[in-house]
């Protein structure tokens, strides 16, 4: 029977959960998120899901929407996923094809796509007219085993404070759109509001504002590390930057440092982070701090137009 694709309904959210931890479990995308992605997402990413669904069971999902953040017009991003178990039925094409009528019906002129480094995930992108671009790898560090190394110094007037002890995140939101403006990648990320900011990075259920660190000086936010939990024993690191005016001091390791060893206090066990591949200086301080490699993906690019 081939697959029918659908828009998901929040009933199926723990089944996507479970396609989603077996096919990228480095994600850590939680029930939690999906269920406020499918609610909480900012209008101008017009975010929407659909799943694939195989004599009544979901068998896999796509994730679409806008690249709202973006200067650049008309691009948007489908990533989708497949439950190991029921590959090569159908479904990942199947998801593709009505993923790629939404973003078009939304006005999208090209499509990005995340794309697991396997040869089967990226022959499928590329027959189907997708061209690659950059790579990203997944790190992993056991908290409960691994030594983290001494905490770095800080400079004179630095001080390091949990996201939860700001007065007003603002500060944080002015310092992570500094950072993020030469962030590696194909897309320049650094049109959003503060009112989509805090919707889509501040108001998120797995953000945890005690381990999420920052950097302050004379309290402006030179630095920051958001770290996100499954609020169990997975722990994952988002955006870590350092403002572009500040770099060279060692404020992203110590931010990091600090919510590292938080979250090993408070009984979290596996950590993971992504970096781009051309990220030298992050792929450093992440190997430095005992991170190693665990899995890879590739950013893939099609012209809907074609």
């Amino acid at each position: 029977m081939a697959p029918v694709v659908r828009p998901l309904r929040p009933a199926d959210v723990p089944a996507v959960a479970e396609v989603l931890a077996a096919a990228a479990p480095y994600q850590m995308i939680t029930e939690e998120w999906l269920g406020w992605r499918l609610t909480g997402a900012p209008a101008a990413e017009r975010f929407g899901m659909l799943v694939a669904e195989s004599a009544g069971r979901v068998v896999g999902e796509a994730r679409t929407g806008l690249l709202h953040e973006s200067a650049d017009p008309g691009l948007g991003f489908v990533n989708l996923s497949v439950h190991p178990r029921w590959r090569g039925e159908g479904a990942g094409t199947a998801l593709l094809v009505a993923a790629e009528r939404r973003l078009a019906g939304l006005g999208a002129l090209a499509a990005y796509a995340k794309v697991a480094d396997d040869p089967a995930s990226t022959g499928f992108a590329e027959r189907r007219g997708y061209r690659r671009g950059r790579r990203a790898e997944f790190l992993l560090l056991d908290l409960a085993e691994a030594e983290l190394p001494p905490a770095p110094a800080l400079p004179a007037g630095m001080r390091l404070l949990a996201a939860a002890e700001l007065p007003d995140p603002h500060p944080l939101y002015l310092a992570d759109l500094d950072a993020s403006r030469d962030e590696p990648g194909e897309v320049t990320m650094d049109e959003i509001s503060y009112a989509d900011w805090r919707t889509a990075y501040w108001e998120r259920p797995d953000l945890d504002r005690d381990l999420t660190t920052v950097a302050v000086r004379d309290g402006e936010v030179l630095a920051f590390g958001f770290a996100l939990t499954d609020g169990r024993t997975r722990y994952r690191s988002g955006m870590t930057g350092t403002r572009r005016g500040h770099r060279g001091r060692g404020l992203a390791r110590a931010v990091k440092h600090r919510s590292l060893s938080r979250a090993r206090a408070a009984g979290l066990r596996h950590a993971y982070t992504s970096n781009d591949a051309g990220n030298v200086p992050m792929l450093t301080l992440n190997r430095g701090l005992g991170y190693r490699p665990i899995a890879a993906e590739w950013r893939y690019l099609r012209d809907l137009s074609d």
